[in-house]
């Protein structure tokens, strides 16, 4: 950014009363962000990154929930009826991409007197937060904020970018956003299964928002998305899971795993398109999520996905498999589409993703 226009963003944050973020490290509390075309570059980061946070920064996004924030986002409790959005531990029975089933033994401590628990799972074969481990930027197999697989497994492995950091930052707490596509989608007579790779395009999710009375451009553009915000996208996927027989639901989860669109495993979803890469960026969410196996539809028919972008290249958190259908109801009864959420992360050091132990608050 050249001088001149450094000093006219700074006369017009004295005359708007905005602080607008110019340099890296971004300070969090900032009231305007760049654009995604305008986001400043770092020389160790792949084309299209968004590290901004600093060199040390192990939040993405997360670091959008500042205390100012959490507070503001308080006044959306309005009846203090609490919705949990988590599956139970157990669901899906069989889980999506061959991952390992949830295991529940009962351990005799003394017999008739006492008794623990004892789990086997995998964190990401039910209600789950994909954390910045996860998934790389494929082509330079770069995870947010320059870590690399030495830093996740093997003999230097250590805690960057764990997602332990997120509870130690005290969890994601905010205001959430809910667009519920599959009401939508049945209002305007769209027919899908969740169950194949449907795309929901940006546009779609603009009328859906429009349907329910909401502009969700960010505000910056004069819409009502608020910097910091998590989306929560329902696609219809859990409906659809217990609407199918536990016969039928195994063929479609055992489905064969591949390479692109040789993936057999497809998932409703988010379309991978450049609008939607501008909206998810350029409204700042603090996380994103959805009810699906993917959140974003399964495989992409581009030559990136929304995963690498979301986690590797702007440390945004992805949510999948919440549960979102008594949230819908409440919403569409209530006609009130925002609300307060917490979530609280599983406190694993070294941890690739979690659960989300997400409650939404009315």
């Amino acid at each position: 950014m050249s001088a001149a226009q450094s000093r006219l963003n700074q006369v017009k944050d004295i005359l708007t009363m905005n602080k607008t973020a110019t340099t890296i490290p971004f300070d969090p509390n900032c009231t305007k962000f760049p654009n995604r075309k305008d986001v400043p570059t770092r020389m160790d980061a792949p084309p299209g990154a968004a590290w901004v946070w600093g060199d040390d920064d192990q939040l993405g996004r997360i670091n959008l929930l500042t205390p100012a924030r959490v507070k503001s986002a308080a006044a959306e409790i309005k009846t203090g009826e609490s919705i949990a959005l988590n599956l139970p531990l157990n669901i899906p029975k069989v889980p999506a991409f061959h991952r390992e089933a949830f295991k529940h033994e009962i351990k005799t401590l003394f017999k008739g007197k006492a008794y623990d628990d004892l789990y086997t799972l995998n964190t990401q074969s039910g209600t789950q937060w994909d954390g910045f481990r996860h998934v790389s930027h494929l082509p330079t197999g770069t995870f947010y904020n320059n870590t690399h697989e030495a830093d996740i497994i093997g003999p230097n492995a250590n805690l960057k970018c764990s997602v332990h950091h997120w509870s130690e930052h005290g969890g994601l707490v905010g205001r959430g956003v809910l667009l519920d596509y599959r009401a939508y989608a049945d209002k305007k007579g769209v027919q899908y299964s969740s169950f194949i790779d449907h795309r929901i395009p940006y546009e779609e999710l603009y009328l859906c928002g429009k349907d329910q009375g909401i502009d969700i451009r960010p505000e910056a553009q004069g819409g009502d998305v608020k910097i910091g915000d998590m989306l929560f996208i329902r696609s219809g996927f859990i409906a659809s899971y217990y609407q199918t027989t536990p016969d039928d639901w195994e063929k479609v989860a055992l489905r064969e795993r591949g390479i692109g669109q040789k993936d057999q495993q497809k998932w409703a979803g988010v379309a991978q398109e450049e609008e939607m890469l501008d909206w998810l960026h350029d409204c700042y969410f603090a996380a994103v999520a959805g009810d699906a196996p993917s959140f974003e539809a399964w495989p992409s028919n581009r030559e990136y996905y929304l995963h690498e972008y979301l986690l590797a290249m702007w440390g945004c958190p992805i949510g999948e498999m919440l549960d979102l259908e008594k949230l819908a109801k409440r919403c569409r009864e209530t006609n009130r589409w925002t609300f307060f959420v917490t979530s609280a992360p599983n406190n694993t050091p070294g941890g690739v993703s979690t659960h989300a132990n997400a409650i939404a608050i009315l």
